[in-house]
């Protein structure tokens, strides 16, 4: 059967799917700043004042009409500040004109070690209420394997200047599974990230795509990915451990302290619009997903013609984003309102259940106007998803 991951993989482009945010106008903001080159992240020209000009305007006036916005990392940790920092400088000046009050979260994502105390307070000064810490592992050779260039101390030493920064939101992404890994290592890890008291965890298991370095280390057998546990599984136990320790599971891998909830990450699972700067972001408006150009300059030369920076466009039908919808719906404990869903489409999509509760027994939480996943489910949310897709 092929798996919910597999089936994205095939059909879509896997930057479409970065969290997104939300609100308001129904609309979030995607500042990507991570496009690539070469496997490296480009930034704007050294001493390039492009941003504060041109970007950042538009992004300023964007997250004026939201009330929660993402900001990619890359590029953006060299340019935010001067670019956009500029721009809000007036906002002493005309508070009337541009008032940033309604965003409820701005989120920034950041690498351990990679900004300093001065540049978090900054990014706290532009509004930004809340960052996720790309941590992945507190074992030094998990990182050296997952060429991560930060260290242990690297991660202690940012959070420790996130919380003096002033940010109180703080997330750390974790991933299990990783060739070499244990799960006396795992439950460590958990031990110490929960001792810092964080408001959310991301925890991801790591997925062997083929076309990867890592799928052909697996293929050659020079790796070898960790097999489940005895008497559970490594995702059982992770949310069993964090859940015993006040962090509630509200999407297979999300797990948030009380009313911590991340908004961006719900608004992307619910499928809802946003809009889209910078190099490589990707929009949506409810039908048609867009891709702007990957190189930071041609973006910035683009918007300085008064071009539009889209080189992708997709429509979908009721059908796609009807699948797409249950897909992720079912990954969260809300799950999926059967009540929203169109005739003919929903007698199909029952047509598909009823089948899918026949092949996956005491998985599928139906009361005919509600569908959700029990907690056997969850185990194999990618194939149910697949199961109950409708053609």
């Amino acid at each position: 059967v092929e798996g919910w991951s597999s089936f994205w993989a095939r059909n879509y482009p896997p930057a479409f799917f970065k969290p997104l945010s939300h609100r308001a106008i129904e609309k979030a903001v995607n500042l990507d700043r991570n496009a690539r080159k070469d496997g490296r992240a480009e930034y704007p020209p050294e001493g390039s004042n492009e941003i504060s000009t041109t970007e950042s305007d538009l992004m300023l006036e964007a997250t004026k009409h939201v009330e929660n916005t993402v900001i990619n990392n890359g590029g953006v940790i060299r340019k935010l500040e001067s670019g956009l920092s500029d721009s809000l400088e007036d906002l002493d000046e005309n508070p009337h004109d541009d008032d940033l009050s309604n965003i409820q979260e701005f989120t920034i994502e950041i690498n351990p070690g990679e900004s300093s105390l001065h540049q978090l307070r900054n990014f706290r000064g532009l509004g930004i209420n809340r960052i996720s810490i790309g941590v992945q592992s507190l074992e030094p050779e998990l990182l050296k394997f997952l060429t991560r260039n930060h260290s242990i101390d690297d991660i202690y030493k940012t959070y420790n200047h996130a919380r003096i920064a002033g940010f109180d939101n703080i997330n750390f992404d974790l991933l299990y599974n990783i060739p070499g890994q244990t799960i006396e290592q795992w439950k460590r890890n958990l031990e110490r990230i929960i001792m810092l008291d964080p408001a959310h965890i991301s925890a991801y298991a790591l997925i062997v795509e083929k076309g990867t370095e890592l799928h052909q280390l697996v293929h050659d057998g020079k790796v070898s990915i960790p097999g489940d546990p005895d008497g559970t599984t490594w995702l059982s136990f992770t949310t069993k451990y964090l859940s015993d320790h006040g962090f509630s599971p509200y999407e297979i891998s999300s797990f948030t302290q009380p009313g911590q909830e991340c908004r961006h990450n719900l608004h992307y699972w619910r499928m809802e619009p946003c809009l889209a700067f910078g190099p490589s972001a990707h929009g949506f408006d409810g039908h048609r997903r867009w891709k702007n150009v990957s190189s930071m300059q041609d973006y910035l030369d683009k918007i300085k013609n008064g071009e539009s920076p889209v080189v992708f466009t997709e429509e979908l039908n009721y059908k796609n984003i009807l699948n797409e919808k249950v897909g992720f719906g079912i990954r969260m404990t809300e799950g999926v309102d059967l009540k929203k869903i169109q005739q003919p489409e929903l007698s199909m999509v029952k047509l598909n259940l009823e089948k899918a509760e026949k092949m996956w027994p005491g998985c599928i939480v139906n009361n005919n106007e509600h569908l959700k996943l029990s907690e056997k489910g969850i185990l194999f949310a990618d194939s149910i998803a697949v199961d109950l897709m409708i053609g």
